[in-house]
C-alpha cells in the first residue's frame, strides 16, 4: 500500500471541496430550514444551536430544531430567544412532540447555549469566528457550550472554514470527525486497522496532514456515505479504486 499516494489524492479532492465556491448547505431536506441554518448574517446563532443539538440522533432531525423552535415562535430572533425561561424551552422541544428523544437534556443544552451566546458574545454568535482567529480558538469555544465535545466542536469549525468559507487564520487544530463513513473508508484503505477507535483515526490524520487534518473530513464521509458502504460497497464508481488495498487484493 502506498499510503502517501491514498493521503495525496484525498487531500486533492478535499482541496477541491474547500476551494469551491460558496454553496447554499442542504443540512436538512426542508429549504426553508436550510435557509434559516445558512443565514450566518442575521441568524448566526441558528447554526450554533443546530451544533450543539447534534448528538446521539440523525444529524438532519438535529439539524432542524432551530427550525421548529422558530415556527413556534414565529420566528427566531435573539430577542424572542433570550427572554425564554428554561421551563418555556422545555415546553417547545416537547410540544406536541418531542424535537429529541434526549428532550430534557437538550433544552437544557439549548437554553443554557442562548444564554452564553447573549452574556458571552452579546447576542451575536458570529463573534466566535469573526476577525480571523486560530481554528484552536474557535474549536475552543464551540466546546465552552454545554454538551459540545471535540467531534462537534471541530466538526463546526470545519464547516466555518469549508462550506461557509470562513478565514481562519490557521487549521490546525480541525480534526477529521471519525464517525462511521469515515472509520469505514479508513479501514478499508488500509489507513488503520478495522477496530481502531475513533481517537485512532483522527490522530492517524493529523499524522498524514497535520496542517489541516480535517481537509480529508468529507471526502472520506462521501466516498463512504457514496460507494464505499458497510454493505453492497459500489468499488467501481470511487475514485479511490486504484489505491485501496482491500480493492486490490479482492483482485
Amino acid at each position: 500500500m502506498n499510503e502517501k499516494s491514498i493521503c495525496d489524492r484525498l487531500v486533492e479532492q478535499g482541496k477541491a471541496l474547500f476551494s469551491g465556491q460558496k454553496e447554499l448547505i442542504h443540512f436538512t431536506k426542508i429549504s426553508e430550514a436550510d435557509n434559516l441554518l445558512n443565514d450566518l448574517s442575521n441568524h448566526p446563532h441558528a447554526f450554533v444551536l443546530a451544533c450543539v443539538m447534534d448528538r446521539q440522533v440523525k444529524a438532519e432531525k438535529a439539524w432542524l430544531i432551530p427550525y421548529r423552535i422558530s415556527e413556534k415562535l414565529d420566528g427566531f430572533s435573539m430577542q424572542v430567544l433570550r427572554m425564554l425561561s428554561r421551563e418555556e424551552v422545555s415546553h417547545l422541544m416537547t410540544k406536541p412532540e418531542p424535537l429529541h428523544w434526549l428532550v430534557n437534556q437538550m433544552s437544557s443544552f439549548f437554553h443554557s447555549a442562548v444564554q452564553r451566546i447573549e452574556n458571552q458574545y452579546a447576542g451575536d454568535a458570529s463573534r466566535i469566528w469573526t476577525g480571523k482567529p486560530s481554528s484552536a480558538e474557535v474549536v475552543y469555544r464551540f466546546l465552552e457550550f454545554d454538551g459540545v465535545g471535540p467531534k462537534i466542536g471541530t466538526m463546526a469549525a470545519n464547516i466555518l472554514a469549508r462550506d461557509f468559507k470562513i478565514p481562519f487564520a490557521d487549521y490546525f487544530s480541525i480534526d477529521i470527525s471519525a464517525d462511521v463513513h469515515v472509520r469505514r473508508v479508513f479501514s478499508r484503505l488500509g489507513l488503520c486497522p478495522p477496530d481502531a477507535t475513533a481517537e485512532q483515526v483522527i490522530y492517524k490524520a493529523k499524522a498524514l496532514y497535520p496542517q489541516f487534518p480535517g481537509l480529508m473530513d468529507l471526502p472520506c464521509w462521501e466516498i463512504g456515505r457514496n460507494w464505499c458502504k458497510s454493505r453492497g460497497p459500489e468499488c467501481g464508481e470511487c475514485y479511490m479504486r486504484n489505491l485501496c488495498p482491500t480493492i486490490i487484493g479482492l483482485k
